[in-house]
């Protein structure tokens, strides 16, 4: 096989054009219409103030892609030649010097189309001619039982194309059209490698790997496929064996074999395979592979609460630990790799274990699933299906049944790949009363797809790996779907319902994939998109970038609950993400200290990332900038967990271990008062076994708390083990807001070594919140946004960034609670 590229970092004469129109603007290939127009300067920058409302015409207007070209000379030597794109974004027609090869109307589909007739040695012309989305779908509504999700342009679901992009709570109405993915030209001899699949069987100290090579042959000839395994040290190992019916079959034993495991269980050892196509001695194609070695499980069996939810890898029950993640970019041609492995490195920092990326985004780049892999993160895949009805024609089902085909293909053999679920929500919709008088003809169409289609293609393509219909769902199509008995759930009443953040602890969810709370971004982030002018929380601005109608209001109304209201913007801001941080603290230890029996053992907040700059339920925004959610997080999805379930004058100390091993330490906890003053303390020791959690202690303060000692009393209480404090936290016994907090002198020693900058922290009062903050550079620290009582010392690391103690220290920035007021 021999490729030529047709990226513009190979071929940079990508040009861009309305359709009908003359003027020619530079293309970038993978790309987008959108970027390219802002290139330009046809268009501002599409995130800045109002300006989504100002670009909405791009969206409604046809675009054209061309480019004029030579082929190689290599390339023609081949006789069967192909042009293969792995993703037109979305209704598309190409043309290849004056002929029309094919339409396309899929975003997440990879199309190839024989041009060997049509390509010439040179001045090749090539285009490809995008509809507008936004008028191809108005041409539609009111066909079908077709819905569309509420914050969507109306139609959205008619055409498969990412949801997110129509508008979301969260994201711009910003439909785009381009080449998003790679595009080329492939030629090949006699046969190429069509598929590869992989399939893995344990056994008592080795590993049975099963290696089917499926060969799309255009010419009868003898052919072989040589396998070249590669261990985790690199020792290489190879395989022989023919084709035959265009197929070869190999078989793989690996004794001792190094198993993967997730983030926080063990490590991730991976095994690189190369299938090489090959004839009279020569390699004719050849294809690669990433794996490792484990088994996963989704375990659902009865027990004394309902039926059990939970994922089992290598035999070992995990408790999900991670977040949603959509789409890293409103246009997502321009997520690279370097974004990518931050994103998820940074979920892995976070001791979390799993991403659920959601089905209103895309699926996503091999990159991402690399990533995981990699850092051990285990990956919850939706389809591409999200909080709308669907057309099921029998042209829309086959289109989605190559889709579904095309994805798992590509995705199947990641070992971060833990689940393939139906869609989002929708299932939970239609046991209401969503569809109206069309209700029952509505879930029957959902069964099409959901019940039927997805599950065959699943079946044939990856039936190791665990399928789902829905999230949330149960046992039984439209039964109690977001029920706590069984199933994964969605719980909103914290949010949506406007509970307090206390109303978690009265739910059991067996697994809880979605739940969250909106914050602002980075103050940082805010001055990417607003002005000075602009920095209010009803401004015209500030609304644009809140997408979710009533957020803005929402976020004002728990502040009302629990601090009081913030002095300036940059101090809203930062209360707002604490906000946020404790709402999901909140919800995550309740089930975390429920895990025993398996009756809680998953929780994955809503949501992991952002796809632009905007308030919203995000840990990490669109910046890659840490909220102060995400060093939560860190905490709250600690392997140990120390965590405080406190009412008027009591307050129930858990410690949780999700380990394999027994855990051993001393919990330390102290009453005392903002200037340290111990009113009572007592230490105990703490024996917790291997994936469970036990009540460390249950404290009765009633002698010791009035009506004005219970603003003036903390409970500190910290873990330690082999002389070290493993965590800290403070609990009160009033909102924040009503806290007595003195005016303390916080003390902040930094100190250089090697690249790295540490930070001692002291106070002689309580000071709540801490956040550090350096001027003019983004460093992200190993903890933030925490408490410091009185007397207590706390170190803090971060990169340097190449700046010295004395930089640093001139930089540094210490924000705590009371500086707010």
């Amino acid at each position: 096989m021999y490729t030529q590229s047709l990226n513009s970092s190979d071929i940079n004469n990508w040009k861009l054009s309305r359709l009908n129109d003359t003027e020619l603007y530079k293309a970038i290939v993978p790309g987008c219409v959108h970027t390219d127009l802002q290139n330009a300067g046809v268009i501002p920058d599409p995130f800045v103030g109002v300006n989504e409302v100002y670009v909405s015409w791009v969206a409604e207007t046809d675009w054209v892609y061309s480019l004029v070209f030579d082929a190689d000379q290599e390339l023609l030597s081949h006789k069967n030649i192909f042009l293969e794109c792995d993703g037109l974004d979305t209704i598309a027609a190409i043309t290849l010097n004056d002929n029309e090869i094919a339409k396309t109307d899929n975003m997440f589909r990879r199309y190839r189309f024989d041009i060997g007739s049509i390509i010439k040695p040179t001045g090749n012309k090539l285009s490809v001619e995008f509809k507008s989305p936004v008028n191809t779908v108005k041409a539609k509504i009111g066909e079908g039982n077709v819905i569309t999700p509420g914050d969507s342009i109306e139609g959205s679901p008619y055409i498969r194309k990412a949801m997110y992009q129509w508008g979301w709570d969260w994201a711009p109405k910003t439909p785009t059209s381009g080449i998003w993915k790679n595009i080329c030209i492939a030629g090949y001899e006699s046969a190429g490698i069509d598929d590869i699949r992989i399939n893995q069987t344990f056994n008592e100290g080795s590993v049975s790997i099963a290696i089917d090579v499926k060969i799309e042959e255009f010419a009868q000839s003898e052919k072989s496929v040589d396998i070249i395994l590669l261990d985790p040290e690199c020792r290489r190992n190879n395989y022989h064996a023919k084709v035959e019916s265009g197929l070869a079959h190999i078989d793989i034993e690996i004794n001792n074999p190094q198993l993967w495991y997730p983030n926080g269980y063990g490590c991730q050892p991976l095994y690189d395979i190369r299938a090489e196509l090959m004839e009279n001695g020569v390699c004719i194609d050849y294809c690669d592979k990433q794996i490792g070695l484990r088994t996963i499980e989704l375990i659902q069996k009865p027990d004394e609460w309902g039926r059990s939810f939970f994922f089992k890898v290598n035999g070992i029950p995990v408790f999900g630990k991670g977040a949603d993640w959509v789409p890293a970019d409103q246009f997502p041609s321009r997520i690279d790799a370097e974004k990518y492995e931050i994103l998820v490195r940074d979920a892995a920092a976070a001791n979390m274990n799993m991403l659920r990326v959601w089905g209103g985004g895309i699926y996503e780049s091999d990159d991402f699933y690399r990533y995981c892999d990699q850092y051990g993160i285990l990956v919850w895949q939706d389809f591409a299906f999200a909080c709308g009805h669907y057309p099921v024609d029998s042209e829309y089902l086959a289109n989605v049944r190559q889709e579904a085909k095309d994805n798992i293909r590509r995705i199947r053999h990641h070992a971060s790949l833990a689940l393939w679920c139906g869609n989002n929500e929708m299932e939970w919709f239609l046991a209401g009363n969503w569809g109206g008088d069309k209700n029952e003809i509505m879930r029957k169409e959902y069964l099409e797809i959901y019940y039927k289609l997805l599950p065959e293609v699943h079946a044939a393509e990856d039936p190791t790996t665990p399928y789902w219909p829905a999230s949330p769902a149960s046992s039984e199509p439209f039964v109690d779907p977001n029920g706590e008995n069984e199933g994964d759930g969605h719980y909103w009443e914290v949010w949506h319902g406007r509970l307090p953040f206390t109303a978690y602890r009265r739910h059991y969810f067996r697994f809880m994939s979605e739940f969250g709370f909106e914050s602002l971004p980075a103050y940082s982030t805010i001055k990417s998109f607003a002005e000075p002018e602009d920095m209010n929380m009803t401004s015209l601005v500030m609304e644009n970038h809140q997408k979710n109608s009533a957020g803005n209001g929402l976020i004002l109304f728990y502040m009302a609950q629990t601090f009081q209201f913030p002095k300036d913007f940059k101090s809203m801001v930062y209360v707002s993400q604490l906000l946020q941080a404790e709402a999901m603290r909140y919800g995550v230890e309740h089930w975390r200290r429920n895990r025993n029996g398996f009756r809680c053992m998953g929780t994955l907040y809503w949501q992991y990332n952002d796809c632009w700059p905007v308030a919203s339920w995000a840990s990490i925004d669109y910046f890659n900038r840490w909220k102060a959610l995400q060093y939560f997080a860190k905490r709250f999805y600690s392997p140990i967990l120390l965590s405080a379930e406190e009412d008027a004058n009591s307050v129930k100390i858990h410690v949780t271990n999700d380990t394999t091993e027994a855990f051993n330490g001393l919990l330390k906890w102290q009453l005392e008062t903002m200037d340290g003053t111990i009113v009572k303390s007592a230490d105990v020791e703490i024996n917790a076994p291997a994936e469970c959690s036990i009540k460390a202690a249950d404290l009765d303060f009633s002698e010791y708390l009035d009506y004005d000692t219970r603003r003036q009393t903390v409970l500190v209480h910290e873990l330690h083990s082999k002389g070290e404090c493993l965590s800290m936290g403070v609990t009160t016994f009033v909102p924040s807001k009503h806290l007595d907090l003195l005016d303390a002198e916080v003390s902040a020693a930094v100190e250089k070594i090697d690249d790295e900058v540490r930070i001692s922290l002291e106070s002689n009062k309580l000071v709540r919140y801490v956040m550090l903050e350096a001027d003019g550079c983004d460093l992200l620290f190993s903890d933030n946004f925490f408490d410091l009582p009185a007397g207590r010392k706390v170190i803090v690391a971060a990169d340097t960034k190449g700046m010295s103690a004395d930089e640093i220290s001139s930089r540094l920035r210490i924000t705590h609670l009371k500086e707010s007021y």
